[in-house]
């Protein structure tokens, strides 16, 4: 019986099991992103998580303890250098899955299991769309203006108002000081016609 028993044993026994999981974590430290089964990647991240917290003190009990664990060592400076770095203010959940649907053999669930601080679409795309709330972020005391400032039609459509009434102000104030330099000359050659 397996009473309270609560990881998945992936349909192996002990040996096979730790050894896949510690192949399956140095492809994810190495290549940042892998393919694989969902329940595979779900072990997978409870395997390799505590390892990652543990590369960002990295001291000599540290390092060998995750080495028993990858068995190694590219892995293992992998880790302790350029991962340790990255997370380091992240208080966890370092790795993402994300689901790629069925598999055409066996209809098995296929995901992709990846490091969250090294897919550069995401983090670009997540600061552009910080950068771009911060610009339409309006407060207002009217009862009557509460439009979703999460909705993205909206917040271009604020940017585009914003500028176009720039370019009015700029126009005009173009238009003004055009007018005024040619009211001052024709007063000076008044002047001087005077004169």
């Amino acid at each position: 019986m397996r009473h309270g028993k609560k990881f998945n044993h992936l349909g192996r026994n002990t040996a096979h099991r730790k050894a896949m999981l510690s192949n399956m974590a140095t492809s994810l430290i190495l290549h940042k992103r892998i393919k694989t089964t969902l329940a595979k990647a779900k072990a997978l991240r409870v395997y390799v998580e505590p390892m990652v917290t543990r590369s960002k003190s990295d001291t000599t009990h540290d390092r060998r303890t995750v080495f028993s664990y990858l068995q190694s060592k590219e892995a293992v400076t992998e880790l302790f250098g350029i991962i340790s770095e990255k997370v380091a203010n992240r208080p966890g959940g370092y790795t993402r899955i994300i689901k790629l649907g069925k598999r055409l053999g066996d209809n098995a669930e296929m995901c992709m299991i990846e490091l969250v601080d090294f897919n550069e679409h995401m983090l670009t795309a997540k600061a552009e769309s910080a950068k771009a709330s911060k610009s339409t972020t309006r407060r207002s005391r009217r009862a009557g203006s509460k439009t979703t400032e999460a909705d993205p039609v909206v917040a271009k459509a604020a940017v585009v108002k914003e500028t176009k009434a720039e370019e009015i102000v700029e126009e005009t104030i173009v238009e003004d000081t055009v007018e005024d330099v040619v009211d001052e000359k024709a007063s000076e050659e008044e002047t001087e016609e005077t004169k």
